[in-house]
């Protein structure tokens, strides 16, 4: 039999819209996927060139568990240069990629029974950690407030039980991006019911102008004590596939890390950490800095198509690199006309009627929402826009 806690938790509605549109196109049948949350995109040629020289140097054993320690020191250099407060190695752990950061956090935070707010919708993956860790998550709507949580709605659901708040701005996958005003009345409300702060910035890199990204310690320095922050590099340096991010908070937070991940990964890749390393002592932004033109072009295409849609309204895209598009108004027709539709049915229309996969809101506790992924070739991005637009436009 297999454990109960596995009960608990099922496949990430991503991986699965993923999966489903990889088994419709080995039917024969052209698929374009929005489904993935990456760019496409080569890889960064300081990142090759590390990863090749510490191959070249046959580095094949084990770092620390928290990872090298002069990639440890060039993560503290990052962090404090982008948040205007000092960070030193033993407050970063380095980690297979942002889930396993995320993982960690959930795991030396929260007890059985604790609650974790999580605004709405989610990427799914966070209230599925909170549940392994034994906590309960909470759910704040945002729907009817441009996907930005309000204070009014956040202090009603803290209870004596609440434990932390997660905190993922640009938000995957609405693309909203937290103003000031908001991150400082979150943080404020952190220390006033000493909450733990989960701060997933993993899109940090992809604030489209005029919106702007704040880390929230920047805003909120005494919230420092109180926040770990989540990033990783598969989003700001397209290297999904190379597993490796970061964690960043108190020592004693980091401490319980390193034992943890002690037992589970030891320490991230080692080339990858290398290959990192590398990237981080060049200083080149050049390659970084072409990604995000490369993302808000693909933004700018998008949009332009995306405003035939009739009956749903422009997304936002306001981070990040999705269009998350709210269906509410074909429902409220659908149900005029005597039938019920959520968003399920429209990602599964459009993938078998229109060769286009998308992300059912579902995955992220909204049966009104899809969420399309613009990291890919532009060329395709347009023909499935295109298709998908044309589909929508005819349930009016």
């Amino acid at each position: 039999m297999l454990a109960q806690r596995t009960a608990l938790f099922k496949s990430s509605g991503t991986a699965a819209a993923s999966a489903a549109a990889k088994a419709v196109a080995a039917s024969g049948k052209e698929i374009i996927d929005l489904t993935a949350g990456e760019i496409w995109s080569h890889t960064a040629p300081s990142v090759r060139e590390g990863a090749v020289a510490a191959i070249n140097c046959n580095i094949n054993r084990y770092t620390d568990t928290l990872g090298l320690i002069e990639l440890r020191h060039a993560l503290a250099r990052k962090i404090s240069a982008e948040t205007a407060q000092p960070w030193s190695a033993d407050e970063i752990a380095v980690t297979t990629g942002a889930k396993q950061a995320l993982f960690n956090a959930a795991m030396v935070i929260v007890n059985p029974g604790d609650e974790v707010l999580i605004p709405a919708p989610y990427w799914t993956t966070f209230p599925a950690q909170i549940v392994v860790a034994g906590g309960t998550p909470v759910f704040i709507e945002t729907r009817h407030t441009n996907f930005v949580p309000r204070l009014a709605d956040l202090t009603a659901a803290v209870t004596r039980k609440t434990k932390a708040i997660l905190i993922n701005t640009p938000n995957n996958p609405t693309g909203a991006v937290y103003d000031r005003d908001t991150l400082a009345n979150m943080a404020q409300l952190a220390i006033d019911h000493e909450l733990w702060i989960i701060f997933d910035e993993c899109y940090g890199a992809f604030a489209h102008a005029p919106h702007v990204h704040h880390p929230i310690v920047t805003l909120a320095p005494r919230a420092r004590d109180r926040t770990l922050i989540v990033n990783s590099f598969s989003k700001s340096l397209a290297l999904t596939g190379w597993r490796i991010g970061y964690l960043a908070g108190p020592k004693a937070v980091i401490s319980a890390v390193r034992a943890l991940q002690s037992h589970t990964t030891s320490n991230p890749n080692v080339i990858a950490q290398h290959a990192l390393l590398h990237h981080l002592e060049t200083g080149d932004p050049a390659f970084q800095l072409q990604l995000q033109r490369q993302v808000s072009d693909a933004r700018a295409l998008g949009l332009s198509i995306l405003t035939a849609l009739s009956s749903v309204p422009q997304p936002a895209a306001q981070g990040g690199f999705y269009f998350y598009l709210d269906l509410g108004g074909l429902q409220r027709s659908a149900k005029a006309n005597g039938r019920e539709l959520n968003a399920d049915d429209v990602a599964g229309t459009l993938l078998m009627d229109a060769g286009v996969a998308t992300v059912s809101g579902t995955a992220f506790g909204d049966p009104a929402g899809i969420r399309l992924s613009y990291g890919i070739d532009l060329h395709l991005l347009d023909q499935g826009l295109r298709r998908l637009t044309a589909t929508l436009d005819t349930w009016n």
